[in-house]
C-alpha cells in the first residue's frame, strides 16, 4: 500500500501543485482554462503577503494531492476560508488522501476559528457531493455562482469609463 504524508506546501512544491491543477482542469473538461503558471504560484503563495495556503500529499517525494485555500471575509459571518481546489492524482485516488487533505483544511479552519469554510463542486461530481454531505457540509442548491472573467472585466471597465 502507498504510504503518504500530508504537510504544508512550500515554494519548491509548486511544479507538482501546478500539475495537479492542470489534472483537475482536464477532469473538469476545461484543460485550456488554466492560465496560472508555476511562477505565479511561487510568487503568489510565498511572497511577503501570500494570497493562498496549500497542503500537499506526498508519496516518495511526489506530490500526489493538494488542498489550496485562502482567507475571505463574510459580512454575515466574519472570517472564512475558501477551499479553491482539493485534488488527488487519479492514479492515487481511493487511498484516503483526499479525505486526509480535507481533514487538514478543516482542522486548520477550526484552529484559526473561522466561521465558515466554503467551496464549489460541480453538480455532476456526485462522489464529491456525497462525501461532503456525509461530513456535514451544506449544499446551497439555490445559489448561482457568478464570475467576471478578465476579458469581460476589461470590456466592462471600458464601457463605464466611456
Amino acid at each position: 500500500m502507498d504510504k503518504y504524508i500530508i504537510r504544508r506546501g512550500c515554494k519548491e512544491d509548486m511544479p507538482g501543485v501546478w500539475n495537479l491543477i492542470y489534472e483537475l482542469a482536464v477532469f473538469e473538461k476545461e484543460p485550456d482554462a488554466v492560465e496560472v503558471t508555476v511562477e505565479d504560484l511561487e510568487r503568489d503563495g510565498f511572497s511577503e503577503n501570500p494570497k493562498f495556503e496549500v497542503f500537499v500529499a506526498e508519496i516518495s517525494d511526489e506530490i500526489v494531492g493538494i488542498a489550496l485555500f485562502y482567507y475571505r471575509y463574510s459580512t454575515w459571518k466574519g472570517p472564512t476560508i475558501h477551499l479553491e481546489d482539493l485534488v488527488v492524482k487519479e492514479a492515487k485516488r481511493g487511498l484516503g488522501i483526499g479525505k486526509s487533505l480535507y481533514n487538514e483544511v478543516m482542522r486548520f479552519a477550526f484552529d484559526k476559528k473561522v466561521r465558515r469554510v466554503e467551496w464549489d463542486v460541480l453538480d455532476w461530481n456526485t462522489n464529491a457531493i456525497d462525501f461532503y454531505e456525509k461530513t456535514g457540509a451544506t449544499m446551497l442548491r439555490d445559489w448561482n455562482a457568478v464570475k467576471m472573467y478578465e476579458k469581460a472585466l476589461d470590456a466592462y471597465i471600458k464601457k463605464i469609463d466611456g
